[in-house]
């Protein structure tokens, strides 16, 4: 019976189609279309609606980006030149020299250096905090876990004016007040965050945390080994903006911090605008030029999860 199937399978390895099948074949294969690739038509109306749209756009974009070019282009003017009228836009004589009396005029260095922390350790509470929490509301079953997250998501209707003056005197008493710290445990939980996350969370198939679960990884595991990793453009989302709001903070810094040794660079810079009378306006536009540049090349950066992490972070899988 062996020795049978062994020479069956010798004649099936050995048959060969008949050549008139084998061209047979191919000329059918010849003469099938290939299936219409599916291209959008667009009308007349729907053409004339793409181009003012488009047209809008730049309108837009041009209204939005005039006046930082004119901050640009006024940092390398004369005192004399940034309120000329009618407006110059170029300068007659690029003065460079700007630059380097920001920095030798002022304190411009421990400026950067205070914001930078402040942003830098803020955004990483934030980030860690928020995905946590957002993890537990998306995945964890407790009572009354709906009524808590949307208190909780709420607060972000609440404006910060309205409980500015209990919270600075709860610093002030833990002796926190005119120190970095007082910024860090203003900021380092956000509920924006929360609700950033875990409407990302719930995208992510609740069965790789099920089959996790069986291989015996905790929550804790769960949420560090699988839900950050797929949760990359939410969290350069939150990222994003979280480092740009603490960087353009200015009203907590000039609240809590006193000292001018831990001034953020808009509270130093609003030294230049002290005496509205004697302030070297182009030497204010090249600080102001120099403290956009680190949140240009980060938005640059992570615009691609940027806008992936808003556009997902709505959806449902």
């Amino acid at each position: 019976m062996a020795e049978q199937i062994k020479d069956a399978d010798l004649l099936v390895a050995d048959y060969t189609a008949p050549s008139s099948a084998r061209r047979g074949l191919r000329k059918l294969a010849e003469e099938t279309p290939e299936p219409p690739v599916a291209t959008e038509k667009l009308t007349p109306g729907r053409r004339v609606a793409r181009i003012a749209m488009y047209i809008g756009l730049i309108i837009f974009a041009i209204g939005l980006l005039t006046p930082f070019v004119w901050m640009v282009l006024s940092s390398f003017k004369s005192s004399n030149e940034v309120f000329s009228v009618p407006v110059q836009w170029l300068p007659e004589t690029w003065v460079w020299q700007n630059y380097v009396d920001i920095w030798s005029e002022s304190n411009m260095l421990v400026w950067i250096r205070n914001t930078l922390f402040l942003a830098v350790v803020v955004t990483f509470l934030q980030v860690l905090t928020g995905s946590f929490a957002a993890y537990g509301f998306a995945r964890m079953r407790f009572r009354g876990r709906d009524v808590l997250f949307l208190l909780y998501v709420g607060t972000i209707a609440v404006p910060w004016q309205s409980y500015m003056i209990p919270q600075f005197i709860l610093l002030s008493n833990l002796k926190v007040s005119n120190t970095l710290w007082a910024i860090i445990l203003l900021q380092a939980f956000g509920a924006f965050g929360v609700f950033l996350m875990k409407q990302f969370y719930e995208t992510i198939p609740e069965e790789l945390s099920e089959a996790a679960r069986l291989d015996g990884l905790s929550e804790y595991a769960i949420w560090r080994k699988i839900m950050l990793p797929l949760s990359i453009p939410a969290l350069a989302s939150l990222t994003l903006l979280t480092f740009v709001n603490t960087w353009n903070d200015y009203l907590g810094p000039l609240i809590y911090l006193r000292d001018p040794n831990l001034w953020t660079i808009q509270l130093g810079l609003k030294g230049f605008v002290s005496n509205l009378y004697d302030t070297n306006y182009a030497l204010l536009f090249a600080g102001l030029t120099i403290s956009v540049i680190p949140i240009a090349i980060i938005f640059l950066l992570g615009q691609k999860y940027f806008v992936e992490g808003i556009a997902t972070s709505g959806l449902k899988g």
